[in-house]
């Protein structure tokens, strides 16, 4: 491969990545999963502790956790009784982080025909990230509870580097924060021990050509927007 070839290649499997909301049930072959996850530990991590674990989920495992989610998730009460760990998103929201939360919000309740008055189809909608969007694999990943806050850094580039080296083979992801507020749960179906801690899900599998939420292609900063050059 020459320079310029590899050039297209890793950019269109970085600018190819998007959040798939609907896949299809079409097997991952587990030497394919753990391909992308071998390729995806080469991420940097200070003093190469390497902080990341992963808990691969498939077939009857993968329905036993989404069944045990669901079920929180649809019972007011039993929710009130779930947390977040951790402070994903900040506690006070300002421009310009909150117009683009609630536009790509909008943006794809408008594709799914969802009304913003129609509470009973957005808990709907946010129920599907607890069966991984219906992805045949569902990744959970955890962190040792020691370990500070680079440590958490270096987890976001491990985690970049599995979603993309999923779309170098032809597959999608959809790396899912929704999961934090069960970390009960989720240790107690995967049998964690206390020393971990949830860091966040990720769905992966083959993207659903024909479902409309799909569609959804979310728009980013120009380069002008974000750096400045000093000379």
């Amino acid at each position: 491969m020459t320079p310029a070839e590899a050039t297209t290649a890793v950019d269109a499997a970085i600018t190819s990545r998007r959040s798939v909301r609907a896949f299809l049930p079409t097997p991952v072959p587990r030497a394919t999963v753990e391909e992308i996850l071998q390729v995806a530990a080469r991420a940097p991590s200070g003093t190469n502790i390497q902080p990341w674990k992963v808990t691969v989920l498939t077939g009857a495992a993968l329905k036993r956790l989404c069944d045990a989610i669901t079920s929180v998730h649809n019972d007011p009460a039993e929710m009130a009784r779930h947390q977040e760990e951790y402070a994903y998103y900040p506690r006070d929201w300002v421009a310009p982080y909150i117009d683009r939360r609630r536009k790509i919000g909008w943006d794809l309740y408008g594709l799914l025909g969802i009304g913003k008055t129609d509470k009973a189809r957005m808990h709907a909608q946010h129920g599907r990230n607890y069966v991984f969007f219906d992805a045949p694999v569902g990744l959970i990943f955890t962190i040792d509870r020691v370990l500070e806050q680079g440590s958490w850094l270096d987890y976001g580039m491990f985690l970049q580097n599995v979603m993309v080296a999923a779309r170098g083979r032809g597959l999608d992801t959809c790396p899912q924060a929704a999961f934090t507020p069960f970390h009960r749960v989720i240790a107690r179906e995967l049998q964690l021990p206390d020393t971990e801690m949830l860091v966040c899900g990720m769905a992966l599998g083959q993207a659903d050509p024909a479902a409309v939420e799909n569609r959804l292609v979310t728009e980013r900063e120009p380069v002008a927007g974000f750096v400045r050059f000093l000379e």
